[in-house]
């Protein structure tokens, strides 16, 4: 009774579509998940004398009968769908039927029949719609990038509450697309943050995730880590201008050593010249000490001295 007064209610309130026959409201598309299970619904608006309900899947040969629903027979389910689908609500003045586990050949359009006793049937058309939604996955690298993709069939919606995001979509060979949605997280640091992703596919219920993501702190590995790294740096730095100065010392003692050389190949020219200069007056001196004595020696031969020729005398007187 619950059921049955629920679907009045939205019957009433006309959340159902108008269908083919004024008398009847139902959803035009109906769209479920893939794997799950939907839920066809028809009303009928005004009172009407129904001997039956009838549900039939739609295929291209005409139309196939699923179940029936009469107050003779009750709930009957043909062979091939009672594995596959089930009354919600089963009366003649409206009715539902769920279709469990859909999948692709579930695809498609199917009517709800009202079997009257004066007017025949009265006839409505609801068609079901299907989507694939894998995901969503909410990752964060390193906690600076966070990504939220999904694969869907048709191309699904991605959004993340933080700003600035990117998406990208890659077509799958099996007909889904994958959507990702990026954004970066370095406005973020230094506080913990809740990033949250929502995926909808079509016009379905929208699923979100989120994750908490802690604050960033850095550690004392890291702050000893950029320690080896400016000391590194510095004394990278430290060698080369050691090496730079080293390098001109180098260079200006062998300047300086080249200088020397070269004085030193002018300056014994100067000595050998100066040197024969200093050695001819006393060349010169000596020839003259040894003609001043040669001469000397001739006078005094020439010339003898006196005493000598007295002796010479004497000698001479004695004899006598």
């Amino acid at each position: 009774m619950a059921q049955r007064a629920v679907i009045h209610f939205l019957c009433v309130l006309g959340v159902f579509q108008k269908g083919l026959t004024a008398l009847i409201e139902t959803q035009h598309t109906v769209e479920a998940a893939v794997g799950e299970e939907a839920c066809l619904n028809c009303c009928l608006m005004q009172p009407r004398d129904v001997l039956q309900v009838t549900w039939q899947k739609i295929l291209p040969e005409g139309g196939k009968n699923m179940a029936t629903y009469s107050e003779r027979f009750g709930e009957r389910v043909n062979a091939g769908f009672q594995s596959k689908l089930e009354f919600r609500y089963a009366g003649l003045q409206n009715s539902s039927i769920v279709i469990r586990r859909v999948r692709e050949e579930d695809e498609g359009c199917y009517r709800c029949m009202f079997n009257t006793f004066s007017e025949g049937a009265l006839i409505a058309t609801t068609c079901l719609k299907l989507y694939e939604l894998h995901g969503p996955f909410l990752h964060v690298t390193e906690s600076t990038v966070v990504s939220c993709s999904a694969t869907a069939r048709p191309a699904p919606t991605v959004t993340l509450t933080v700003p600035h995001y990117n998406s990208t979509s890659v077509t799958n060979t099996n007909g889904t697309v994958t959507v990702t949605t990026t954004a970066g997280l370095s406005g973020l640091h230094g506080k913990s943050t809740q990033v949250g992703c929502a995926v909808r596919v079509l016009s379905g219920p929208q699923i979100e995730v989120s994750m908490m993501i802690p604050e960033v702190k850095q550690s004392s590995d890291d702050d000893f880590t950029n320690m080896i790294i400016v000391l590194s740096v510095v004394v990278a730095y430290v060698c080369v201008v050691a090496a730079v100065v080293i390098a001109l010392l180098i260079r200006k003692h062998r300047n300086r050593r080249s200088d020397r050389d070269s004085e030193e190949n002018k300056t014994p020219q100067q000595l050998i010249k100066d040197t024969h200069e200093f050695k001819t007056p006393l060349k010169k001196e000596e020839n003259e000490l040894r003609l001043q004595t040669s001469t000397e020696k001739d006078k005094n031969r020439n010339h003898p001295k006196p005493s000598s020729l007295k002796g010479r005398k004497l000698s001479f007187n004695s004899v006598n």
